[in-house]
């Protein structure tokens, strides 16, 4: 039986495209016949997880993507069957979460379990959604909007209460105190001024002065050895009057002054020749009488002198009244 070249021709045309299904179909990580260690996931999103996309176990691809089918016409759930490379013994609470990667490619990431029990070829894995970095930061500012929005609501209150205190007239005082303030603000900024023109003034006599300091110093500086001579002398006397027996000369010195006193109270008392001398008028009046009696007697003699002493061989003596009372010249020589 002879074949055509017609028939030859379309059985390689069909088998070419078959082929080329096959050859689609693998490089996609889709096989006709389903061989090998299989896992199905039903997720309620697949957030673009497509054929081939790759699966991994802390960080280590087991497999990829090798079919999604729709698990009913409403496409309320997706199912993702997961070919492992391998015969991996995956607990049976894991879970399987589809990873978004902004940069590339969704991927699956298989969280595993501590069971002791393990997966069979066939089986349905567990899934979870994954937040993701922005859902999580979501989350943690949820309370901080919740509290946000009270502290808007609350200062939306204090300010309604501040626009029903603040009237017309008290409007125009704080304006007032404000315009107050600029007064005092630009008083200030003149009291700046001035006070700054001032140091400048008096920046000269502060230089003197600090240069007077120094030359002060510098003089105490070279008068250092007459300073530390005249403390070692200050050194050495007080050391001196710390030896000295202070106590026994304050000692002495109040006996002294008790005697003394003893002393003084009797010459005011009228014991004793001193006290008497001082105190008795009758020794200044016989001491006074007896002074005038000399006198008396001097100018007797004076003026009678023949009747004390006769030295005339022809005279006589003289018989005339004695003196009472002194001359006057006397009285006033006295």
């Amino acid at each position: 039986m002879k074949v055509s070249n017609e028939t030859k021709v379309g059985i390689l045309t069909g088998v070419a495209i078959t082929f080329l299904i096959l050859g689609f179909n693998f490089l996609k990580g889709k096989t006709i016949l389903k061989t090998g260690n299989y896992l199905h996931a039903k997720y309620a999103n697949t957030k673009g997880i497509m054929i081939s996309n790759p699966v991994y176990i802390n960080g280590f691809q087991v497999g990829a993507v090798a079919d999604i089918e729709n698990a009913d016409e409403r496409l309320s759930s997706i199912i993702v069957s997961i070919k492992l490379k391998g015969n991996y013994t995956i607990p049976t609470n894991s879970v399987a979460i589809i990873k978004e990667n902004p940069l590339g490619p969704p991927s699956i990431e298989i969280k595993l379990g501590n069971q002791q029990q393990f997966f069979a070829a066939g089986d349905t894995i567990a899934t979870a959604e994954n937040l993701g970095l922005l859902a999580g930061v979501m989350d943690k500012l949820s309370p901080v909007t919740a509290q946000l929005q009270q502290t808007i609501h609350t200062l939306d209150s204090v300010l309604k209460n501040i626009n029903t205190i603040f009237d017309p007239n008290t409007k125009n005082s704080i304006q007032q105190v404000i315009a107050n303030v600029n007064k005092t603000t630009e008083s200030l900024v003149i009291s700046s001024v001035s006070l700054q023109k001032m140091l400048n003034e008096q920046t000269g006599s502060i230089t003197a002065s600090m240069q007077n300091v120094n030359k002060f110093t510098s003089n105490l500086n070279n008068q250092n050895d007459k300073i530390s001579e005249t403390l070692n002398n200050l050194s050495k006397v007080s050391s001196n009057l710390a030896k000295a027996d202070i106590n026994g000369s304050v000692s002495q010195l109040k006996s002294t002054i008790t005697q003394l006193n003893d002393v003084v109270g009797k010459i005011n008392s009228n014991e004793g020749s001193l006290g008497k001398l001082i105190n008795d008028k009758s020794l200044y009046n016989n001491l006074n009488n007896t002074i005038r009696s000399a006198n008396i007697l001097v100018d007797d003699l004076r003026v009678h002198p023949k009747r004390y002493v006769n030295i005339s061989v022809f005279g006589k003596k003289d018989k005339t009244i004695p003196l009472s009372i002194p001359l006057s010249d006397s009285t006033k020589m006295n």
